[in-house]
């Protein structure tokens, strides 16, 4: 299958191969098949090659590709400004998936350099996008240094919390509580606001 993955580098790209080529690497990771450092490095730089492709389901399969292998490969921070270019662009259907893929390869040091993305994608008007900004959050303020920058996006969460989608409400209550939690008495005004609140989500 690695070999196959070869696919990736050529020009024009053909979608439906490459598709069934990830779809067969992203299934055997799935299945508990280790990789090497070398090996992930090789295939997660071939699949980067895939962003110039123009077919959607071949472009979902890249953003979960890049989450697989970004624990194993080496210099995965390269694919940042092509995520960072996908999270602001105006193809919804990327959006939310370039999120999740640019904040599973982020550390600390560069969640500065996207925290203006982040703010503006959790109060984002697609429910998709500000739910996988929601939770994109709650797991970068679960990592050294991400918390004290989650902390800062409590407005935007505030804001996302009167949104009209149950469960864009649901996540931001989760993440309000997580960023919160350490502190009694801000739990306790925030049960009392959203006691008065109708909130849609149960």
């Amino acid at each position: 299958v690695l070999q196959e993955a070869r696919l990736f580098n050529e020009t024009p790209v053909n979608p439906r191969k490459c598709t069934a080529v990830l779809a067969k690497i992203l299934y055997l990771l799935n299945q508990g098949e280790v990789l090497g450092t070398t090996e992930a490095t090789e295939c997660f730089f071939a699949i980067t090659k895939l962003f110039q492709a123009r077919d959607t389901v071949l472009r979902r399969l890249v953003y979960l590709g890049i989450k697989e292998l970004s624990g194993i490969a080496e210099d995965v921070i390269i694919v940042t400004s092509s995520l960072t270019k996908d999270m602001t662009g105006k193809e919804d259907c990327y959006r939310a998936a370039a999120i999740r893929a640019l904040c599973t390869i982020t550390d600390p040091v560069m969640l500065q350099a996207i925290e203006r993305y982040m703010k503006q994608a959790i109060v984002d008007r697609n429910a998709a996008i500000s739910s996988a900004a929601l939770v994109s959050s709650l797991h970068l303020s679960r990592t050294g240094g991400g918390s004290e920058v989650v902390k800062r996006w409590v407005n935007e969460v505030q804001e996302s919390l009167s949104s009209d989608s149950v469960m864009v409400q649901y996540h931001a209550l989760g993440l309000l509580y997580h960023i919160r939690k350490t502190d009694r008495l801000a739990i306790t005004k925030l049960l009392a606001k959203l006691t008065k609140m109708s909130l849609k989500s149960p």
